[in-house]
């Protein structure tokens, strides 16, 4: 049933290619996708919201609720354009963001470069003070050096500066004086403090951190305020939260203070609709495969939760290679994610060889077959001669130009490799389907998970389209596609929950454990995540869940892991030992006997109830029969393959495959290989012939 009466709700995905915008009230959803406005992404959210609002017949004062998740910030940092930022450190650390760990990331390669620091080295200006590491003064403050570095940023013309002080994470005063100091002398440079965006050891992420915020925080806040103002315009006066990239949600004052915490908001929202999809159908083993116009993201999910971490790197500058990046320490879902979506360029290099992305032919002009002037062949354009795409219906009916993207691909890729047009699209599919599957296998490997044996849950425009044969490629026996397929990771954003994560670095060993030490800095840190929590969800935060974890290592060790809290583990020290070794023995394999522990950071999640959804079921359509037979090139040839409409199939339809279902946001290939059955839930379950494994949750 559906409550006519309740407010809709409205996700908003802003991408790099196309901006997705869902309603969904009850078990009624609306979609439409627009392309993104790159030069002003919120003329493209306005549109696509507009568009849905008329679709589903409703007025801006019917809606409840706007959630919204966008790259914008990662597109700063990767595109390096974001504000000029100065960085404030303690007199002698000036060169630590350069420094970093002093390491090669790539040892034996003598062209390696590593990318230049978000801060360049005349912006980063030293004060006279000095914490230990206990967190007392062994220097005071010298506000005099305070003042010289406000005059330094007017001279400069600076737009933020991040504060990072050593050891500011045992003891922020110093850090929080300079910033009020620096907030009375400079009104319109915003300032961003590092023991507030990570107070947590290890300086270099810790600066790192603190400096991509600065750097993307008056950009995301002008568009963050120019979007909810604009949204006010429109009607729509309702609450307006954003996607964390922990796969919570947050307030609009939050993310402004905190903008970094949304880099990887948009891919978020995908796994936590993948993770939700799965307890629907009792899923214990995932691969979520999300894919749409300039990236794919991979995220692997077990007993229903997606991998998390709090560190991680965003612009990886060579090769993708781990160090080559910037290093960020905050709540986020754990994925890959590399450049291949349906706008990734396809080109033949100077030795004969086909490469397809990273570049991206983005929103504008987009691929060849686009008509808006693109000349670049792209993954799009080789799908489309392959015959996996309607262009009449492609994005909800604004067509694609099957000339133009023919003859870029001849020009580009069939030329130059002497093949034929379709085998030159075939060529183009493979490298991006390899391209995928290496990264998920790598991915796998070095979280040691097995990646057979999951069952792979696909959304996204293009994810549908290339399914089936990464599904191959991975060994895998199933596919979902889910309702809404095509705008997935808006979807997403309606199945979060309201959620803040708090991190404090204090160091304590298991054999000096001071009990009322540790209860008293958890209750505090607590207290500030139910306060930031119980502010943006309103009445939601009636039943909040709280999650602890203990940042522990042996003794002696570099690198720590999470430990969750066991109950009552913090007035028994047997208790969380049997917790670390227990944590320990997954990810090596044995413990260490008769080794002390400690303690390094501490961390504690609250989060509202997840939203009750209403399951949206099938179409009511009654049709199993084919609309019309198209060619579709499949396992080295053109076959006939039966083209169905998403919608004309009822529940328990099947479709053997080779066969094409199209939606407006997207179409599921079904190859060969599988066949497919429309679900109860309106899902597309693809299982392969060959293993045929039965039953509606394999």
């Amino acid at each position: 049933m559906n409550d006519v009466t309740a407010p809709w709700h409205i996700g908003v995905d802003v991408g790099g290619t196309f901006t997705d915008v869902v309603l969904e009230r009850g078990a009624a959803q609306v979609s439409t996708k627009v392309l993104t406005t790159q030069d002003a992404p919120e003329r493209g959210v306005l549109e696509g919201v507009r568009a849905a609002l008329e679709r589903a017949d409703a007025a801006p004062g019917d809606v409840g609720l706007v959630i919204h998740g966008t790259t914008l910030a990662t597109n700063a940092l990767i595109e390096r354009k974001g504000a000029r930022t100065a960085l404030v450190v303690t007199e002698g650390f000036r060169d630590s963001v350069e420094m970093a760990h002093e390491n090669r990331f790539e040892q034996y390669d003598i062209s390696m470069d590593r990318p230049p620091p978000l801060v360049p080295r005349w912006l980063r200006w030293p004060v006279r003070e000095r914490m230990n590491a206990q967190g007392e003064p062994l220097i005071p403050l010298d506000e005099a050096s305070v003042r010289e570095v406000a005059e330094r940023a007017r001279k400069h013309d600076v737009d933020a500066i991040a504060v990072g002080l050593l050891h500011s994470y045992a003891n922020p005063e110093h850090e929080q004086r300079i910033g009020a100091l620096l907030a009375k002398a400079l009104p319109d440079v915003t300032v961003t403090l590092s023991c507030e965006v990570c107070p947590e050891i290890r300086e270099y992420e810790r600066l790192s951190t603190a400096c991509a915020n600065a750097y993307v925080q008056p950009r995301m806040a002008r568009y963050l305020s120019a979007l909810d103002e604009a949204l006010k315009a429109l009607g729509l006066s309702c609450p307006f939260m954003l996607m964390t990239s922990g796969g919570g949600l947050t307030d609009l004052e939050t993310a402004v203070r905190f903008p970094v915490r949304l880099v990887e908001s948009g891919p978020a929202g995908g796994a936590v609709l993948a993770a939700w999809i799965a307890r629907q159908r009792g899923l214990d083993r995932v691969l979520s495969f999300d894919m749409g116009g300039t990236t794919a993201k991979l995220c692997l999910i077990d007993d229903c939760m997606p991998q998390t971490t709090r560190s991680f790197e965003v612009a990886r500058a060579w090769r993708n290679l781990k160090g080559s990046g910037l290093p960020l320490r905050i709540p986020a879902i754990e994925m890959v994610e590399i450049g291949a979506g349906g706008g990734s360029i396809a080109a033949v290099d100077g030795l004969g060889r086909l490469r397809v992305g990273p570049e991206s032919a983005g929103a504008d002009p987009g691929p060849a077959s686009y008509g808006r002037g693109g000349v670049a062949a792209t993954v799009t354009d080789a799908d489309l001669v392959l015959g996996r795409i309607d262009a009449t219906a492609f994005a909800g009916g604004s067509g694609l130009d099957a000339r133009s993207g023919t003859a870029a691909l001849n020009a580009q890729v069939a030329g130059p490799l002497e093949m034929t047009g379709p085998l030159a699209a075939y060529a183009v599919s493979e490298v991006v389907d390899e391209n995928m599957a290496n990264a998920a296998r790598v991915h796998a490997v070095e979280w040691g998970k097995d990646i057979r044996a999951r069952t792979m849950i696909a959304f996204g425009g293009a994810a549908p389209l290339h399914a089936a044969r990464l599904a191959e490629k991975l060994e895998l026996d199933a596919v979902v596609v889910p309702p809404q397929a095509g705008v997935g990771s808006a979807v997403g954003f309606l199945r979060a929950p309201v959620s803040y994560e708090l991190a404090r670095s204090r160091h304590m060993r298991l054999s000096a454990f001071d009990t009322n030490d540790a209860v008293a800095l958890l209750e505090e840190m607590a207290s500030e995540a139910r306060a930031v929590v119980a502010l943006a969800a309103g009445e939601a935060a009636n039943g909040l869940d709280e999650v602890r974890h203990l940042y522990m290592r042996y003794v002696g060790q570099g690198h720590e892991i999470a430990v969750r809290l066991p109950e009552g583990g913090l007035g028994d020290t047997d208790l969380l030992r049997h917790a670390f070794e227990a944590a320990y023995r997954r990810l090596y394999g044995r413990a260490i006997p008769g080794q002390d522990l400690e303690v390094l950071s501490w961390t504690v999640t609250v989060s509202s109830a997840p939203p009750k959804v209403l399951p949206t079921g099938a179409p009511g359509g009654d049709r199993t029969d084919a609309a019309a037979n198209a060619p579709l090139f499949d396992n080295g040839s053109f076959v006939k393959a039966a083209m169905h409409r998403r919608e004309a199939l009822a529940a328990g339809a099947s479709v053997p495959g080779p066969a094409l279902i199209v939606e407006d946001q997207t179409t599921t290939v079904v190859s060969a290989a599988f066949d497919a059955r429309v679900e109860a839930d309106g899902s597309i379950l693809l299982t392969r012939k060959d293993r045929d494994i039965g039953g509606t949750n394999p």
